[in-house]
């Protein structure tokens, strides 16, 4: 197997499960926050669906100097705001996977104020900067969302709430999410 077809793969599965946890964001929630040094809920929704956008700087670039970098914006206006900004990131980082293994492997380093932090095959870098950084935060995610009573989605296998749904009548909360619905 190719390196691209291992990644798509992975991505494909965490970027649909995030986006479950995503959808579940109602606007009336965004401002909440757990702890007065804690993200609100909507900054936490926009800087998962940011991490996307890192795709670029990895896939395309050798390096990236971490004092070149402008922050997004870090709330959302609205839940479907938040949802069309991951989409659109998501869609935009699975195009940007279509490198040879030769690309995914070629070094890509992490600098700041001159000296290089790390350097790590693009593939690698990826995995570690997009997937494992959105897989941490959608893990804050699920805690804000049960933190506010909101049912909390399958992830990795069932949870608490998504087994009580499927014990339940209600069809709304039973939608199911294919790997590719982001």
């Amino acid at each position: 197997m190719a390196i691209r077809e291992g990644l798509l793969a992975e991505f494909d599965h965490e970027m649909a499960s995030t986006r479950r946890l995503l959808a579940c964001i109602t606007d009336d929630r965004l401002a909440w926050s757990p702890h007065p040094r804690a993200r609100t809920l909507g900054a936490l929704c926009a800087h998962i669906a940011a991490i996307t956008e890192w795709s670029t700087p990895i896939l395309e670039h050798d390096r990236v100097d971490l004092d070149d970098v402008v922050q997004g914006p870090e709330e959302v206006a609205s839940a479907a705001a938040l949802l069309a900004r991951f989409a659109a990131g998501a869609a935009r980082a699975r195009a940007q996977l279509d490198r040879s293994d030769v690309e995914l492997a070629a070094p890509w380093s992490l600098r700041q104020r001159g000296g290089e932090l790390f350097s790590l095959p693009r593939a690698a870098a990826f995995r570690t900067f997009v997937l494992g950084h959105v897989v941490h935060h959608r893990g804050q995610l699920s805690v804000y969302l049960r933190l506010n009573d909101i049912a909390v989605p399958a992830i990795y296998g069932p949870t608490a709430d998504s087994r009580r749904t499927e014990k339940s009548d209600v069809g709304s909360q039973k939608r199911a999410t294919s790997d590719s619905d982001f």
